[in-house]
């Protein structure tokens, strides 16, 4: 699975431009970026009496809309889908899944904060970096909002390259943790059977 890193901050905080930034800096230096928002107060992507809605409504669990240039997955829910089935939905073809939000789930997280919006958010486990426009208390590494370069590296060298040849191990469409025993012995495996 690639590597999830979270954007978290308050609303108007400048969440969506760091998330920007990043992908920008991140594509320009060749690695593949997928990212996910998450919609909190819920958002409509099926408009009523289109195809895929008629699809869903006439019972379909879900249905893909495909089109020379997007593919768009429709899948009604009853509750917020944990943000592991969603990056397992995205596949392995990234070298990063940046999110916007989930702020609760365990991923590493970077904050965006400016004075503007208040203090900065509490309690938010696994904190790596804030992007801020004014110095703050915290251990977390600071970078402004100008410069993504030192940022890029971080997750570059943090997360990037020590995933960058991974073996990624579901059953039961859950994800199964490896250490590098069996890594090794699965690479090899593969290998021979190729060979």
């Amino acid at each position: 699975m690639p590597p999830v890193v979270s954007i978290v901050g308050k609303s108007k905080s400048g969440k969506t431009t760091v998330m920007e930034r990043l992908v920008q800096e991140l594509k320009s230096r060749g690695y593949r970026v997928a990212t996910i928002k998450h919609a909190p107060l819920g958002a409509s992507f099926d408009e009523p009496g289109k195809d895929s809605w008629r699809h869903i409504k006439a019972g379909s669990e879900a249905t893909v809309v495909s089109s020379p240039d997007n593919v768009v997955l429709v899948k009604p829910v009853s509750q917020d889908t944990p943000l592991r089935e969603i990056v397992r939905l995205l596949g392995e073809d990234y070298d990063i899944i940046l999110t916007e939000g989930f702020k609760q789930e365990g991923t590493p997280k970077i904050e965006a904060h400016r004075k503007r919006a208040g203090p900065p958010l509490k309690d938010i486990g696994k904190l790596i970096a804030v992007v801020t426009d004014e110095p703050l208390e915290t251990k977390a590494r600071q970078f402004s909002f100008e410069g993504n370069e030192g940022l890029v590296d971080l997750l570059a060298r943090g997360f990037i390259k020590p995933q960058k040849e991974r073996i990624s191990l579901y059953v039961n469409n859950n994800s199964i943790p490896l250490t590098t025993f069996p890594q090794q012995i699965i690479t090899n495996v593969v290998v021979a059977m190729a060979s």
